[in-house]
């Protein structure tokens, strides 16, 4: 049995809120979106892209790893298609990470910097790779954590939903044991914390309500300075 809540607010900075995120526990469905672009273009394309992917896995004869891959690619055409049919949207685009539970496991996909972290016996430990100019040119040219914390680039990402075709993919499958938790999260989040600060709250909150463990991992981040959006969706696997 999963159990899921979500939590998102604009943070401390920011005039409003571009990301989006949808939980359908009795689907198993969980995503989550970051948006980007001028004027409320940011917004449009995080909600066009998950409810794509919504829409898509709800009307697939079968559940598996691919139908939440097309789902993904679906929501990509259909963001490049507004912008390209308004104007006013022309640039926007946004990340995604999408989970979905499967028989064999959780199936997950991302693109962008949007993350899943898992939490079990061994601690938390960050399940996506950042398709980010930080994480994709910067790491590998041996740049140290602090030269990349402060990187003109560091805000720069290589891939998002939105920004090009074809569209690369990230995909993880993951099996989840009883008392595990998985986290998906914005740069809002993760951007701001340290991993060690965020597993410290949600083993503190690990057999509470997952609803207070959102409120205070955003309420960290807003502590930090809150300089972007923050959401978070915290999913539970009970007995």
């Amino acid at each position: 049995m999963l159990e899921a809540f979500a939590m998102s607010d604009k943070g401390c900075v920011r005039g409003n809120n571009e990301d989006y995120c949808l939980i359908e526990p009795e689907n198993g469905l969980y995503v989550l979106a970051d948006g980007m672009g001028g004027a409320k273009a940011g917004e449009k394309a995080s909600r066009l892209a998950v409810d794509t992917v919504a829409e898509i896995v709800h009307s697939a004869p079968h559940r598996d790893s691919q139908v939440l891959l097309t789902a993904v690619e679906e929501a990509n055409r259909r963001v490049l298609m507004a912008a390209h049919n308004d104007p006013e949207l022309e640039g926007m685009g946004t990340t995604l990470v999408a989970a979905l539970d499967l028989s064999e496991g959780f199936s997950i996909a991302s693109v962008g910097d949007s993350r899943a972290y898992l939490l079990d016996g061994g601690g938390l430990r960050v399940i996506t790779d950042d398709q980010t100019w930080v994480n994709e040119v910067g790491r590998p040219l041996g740049l140290d954590e602090e030269s990349l914390r402060n990187h003109p680039m560091r805000h720069v990402l290589t891939m998002a939903i939105g920004a090009s075709a074809p569209l690369t993919v990230n995909y993880y499958s993951v099996p989840l044991e009883t008392g595990a938790m998985v986290l998906l999260c914005s740069d809002g989040l993760h951007g701001v914390l340290e991993l060690a600060q965020m597993e410290q709250i949600l083993e503190r909150g690990r057999l509470g309500a997952l609803e207070d463990s959102c409120g205070e991992l955003i309420a960290a981040a807003k502590d930090a300075g809150g300089p972007d959006n923050v959401t978070v969706v915290l999913v539970r696997k009970s007995d």
